[in-house]
């Protein structure tokens, strides 16, 4: 790590906030987690993002167990998304990610590397996630909204793909999936999104442990936070309605979103 020591303080006090934000909103943990292990503990991205893998997964397999009993968990959707995207993000993180070259692309006054794509990427998909969730619609209705189990496939494969290459979670894309081709509301989408993170990140991690050397010290401290987070994001989560904790998680991605694109463009 090459963050200074209040940077890293201020990260470790940030970390509880990835398990709060995941508890409360299903998803968005790797929103706050990739950034905190970049800009303020120093941690290159390509290494951050397996590390957000296992921190997000662990911490969604946590939340996913509350809301599993209170009966928020759709089991069905859950594998027939998560399946198709496990692979995907294994084989990404296996051998997609290790075989991007540090400089992609150079003329005499530019290249992108490694770092800008991925974090580029991962901005980029944030934003455009942030723009259904914000807009004050009302929720689909299940019973009038057809089941598309070929489209929820390809969409957990694609999804796997893109939470594969940045190390994303991927709740700020699987929540408006679950919600728009499936018709779950808000708070069920929420429950079935943290049981396909946790899956979805932490086999997706598999891949990076066979790749990369892992401070097992740090990375189970930062997750032990975040697990403390996401309990008092569970209560949170109860005690606000879902319209309003979807527009949040939008604001928090379309913030987020913005700040790593502006970081890499303008002061990288």
């Amino acid at each position: 790590m090459s963050g200074s020591l209040p940077m890293e303080i201020l990260g470790y006090v940030a970390a509880v906030l990835v398990g709060m934000v995941l508890g409360a909103l299903g998803g968005g943990g790797s929103i706050l987690s990739i950034p905190i292990l970049v800009y303020l503990f120093g941690i290159e991205p390509v290494l951050a993002s397996a590390y957000s893998l296992f921190i997000v997964g662990t911490t969604s397999m946590v939340g996913a167990i509350p809301k599993y009993r209170e009966h928020l968990v759709n089991l069905r959707t859950g594998i027939l998304f998560g399946i198709p995207s496990i692979v995907a993000i294994f084989c990404t993180r296996k051998w997609v990610v290790p075989a991007i070259p540090d400089i992609i692309f150079q003329t005499e006054s530019f290249a992108l590397t490694k770092r800008a794509l991925l974090l580029g990427l991962f901005g980029v998909l944030m934003v455009l996630a942030s723009f259904p969730m914000i807009r004050n619609r009302r929720e689909p209705e299940t019973k009038h909204t057809r089941f598309r189990i070929v489209l929820l496939i390809v969409e957990g494969i694609l999804i796997g793909f893109l939470t594969g290459l940045v190390g994303a979670g991927g709740g700020f894309l699987i929540i408006p999936a679950l919600m728009f081709l499936t018709g779950l509301n808000f708070k069920i989408a929420v429950g079935t999104s943290l049981f396909i993170i946790a899956i979805n990140s932490l086999l997706g991690f598999l891949g990076d442990v066979l790749t990369h050397p892992i401070d097992w010290v740090f990375l189970l401290t930062i997750t032990a936070l975040a697990v403390g987070g996401i309990l008092a994001g569970h209560i949170i989560a109860r005690k606000r309605q879902a319209v309003q904790l979807r527009k949040a998680f939008g604001w928090l991605t379309l913030g987020m979103g913005i700040f790593i694109l502006l970081h890499e463009i303008f002061l990288s």
